[in-house]
């Protein structure tokens, strides 16, 4: 096991991603310790201290985002510092409080802290393709998107994008710390996280295709950026572990139309599926998966990913098909 006698902390642990990434950081022995907000709500921590290894190696720790040096007992002695935490509301009331604030300052902290401990080798941010398609130019299907795009902050606000804004600007904030403080930093840029849940909820990126596979919400006309939940888990621990990582790293595993991609699904599994007969669909863009292979990321086929999304909302009762 190559993280045993390692420690690394995760932050936002509770969530999608995050738990996932703790579920095989303990598998391959590394020690975790592991920022909630509520250390004492059974549905943020349950999932997570039931884990193979958790009892052993999981330590849970409160933090708010929000809050310069919160972040110190967490990350202290840790090599490795995962950084997932980051709000997500589709509608705020007050994107600059809700949104924009904690995101950046938020990832502020987390640099701070690890300034101030010299035990911190390498710090990973999972940032989204947010911050890295949404920049106005056309997508047709001969452009190729790749971690050369950044996404504008300027569009972002002006369309009213809070979420895609927040996560540009954090991500912003974080290379300019880290120039400045010469931190070794390496950035993640997910599509739409799809796969199976841990945790007991729902967040927001299985919610929506929930709600597209019962029909709760029309079919959006332009595609998807696809990626499997445990390849973004897997590229979090090569980012740390392979010596080479840096920069950034684009995470989209297909991009279709996602009444395309359950066509395939319903075909080869589940019959019963209801879907339009007809739908509008823009030709899809390209998402180059070429630096995200070099590092040791193959992705899981998206009927794979699909299935097993399915086949967990029925698990925990979300679905019935």
């Amino acid at each position: 096991m190559s993280g045993a006698g390692k420690v690394v902390c995760v932050t936002g642990a509770s969530g999608y991603i995050a738990s996932w990434l703790v579920k095989l950081l303990l598998q391959r022995g590394y020690t975790v310790n592991a920022s909630v907000r509520d250390p004492n709500d059974p549905k943020k921590t349950e999932h997570l201290l039931s884990l193979d290894g958790a009892k052993e190696r999981l330590h849970l720790f409160k933090a708010n985002l929000t809050e310069e040096g919160a972040f110190d007992a967490l990350i202290h002695g840790c090599e490795g510092v995962f950084h997932t935490a980051s709000p997500i509301l589709i509608s705020p009331t007050d994107a600059k409080e809700e949104l924009i604030k904690p995101a950046v300052e938020g990832t502020l902290n987390v640099l701070r802290s690890c300034v101030k401990l010299a035990c911190v080798k390498r710090v990973v941010i999972t940032s989204s393709i947010a911050s890295v398609a949404y920049n106005g130019k056309p997508m047709t299907p001969d452009v190729v998107v790749d971690e050369t795009w950044f996404s504008d902050p300027v569009y972002c606000e002006d369309l009213k994008l809070w979420y895609l804004l927040s996560k540009t600007l954090a991500e912003e904030a974080a290379w300019k710390f880290a120039k400045e403080n010469g931190i070794d930093v390496v950035t993640l840029h997910p599509g739409l996280v799809i796969g199976p849940l841990l945790q007991p909820t729902l967040n927001i990126s299985i919610e929506y295709l929930l709600d597209h596979i019962t029909g709760a919400k029309p079919s959006p006309t332009a595609p998807f950026s696809f990626v499997d939940v445990r390849d973004v888990a897997y590229a979090h621990i090569l980012a740390f572990e392979v010596a080479s990582a840096s920069g950034r790293y684009v995470l989209v595993g297909d991009v279709r139309h996602v009444n395309e991609a359950l066509k395939i699904v319903k075909e080869k599994y589940y019959p019963a599926l209801s879907l339009p007969e007809k739908w509008e669909s823009d030709e899809p863009h390209q998402v180059s998966k070429e630096k995200a292979n070099g590092l040791g990321v193959n992705f899981i086929p998206l009927e794979v990913s699909l299935r097993d999304t399915i086949e967990s909302l029925k698990e925990k009762g979300f679905l019935n098909i």
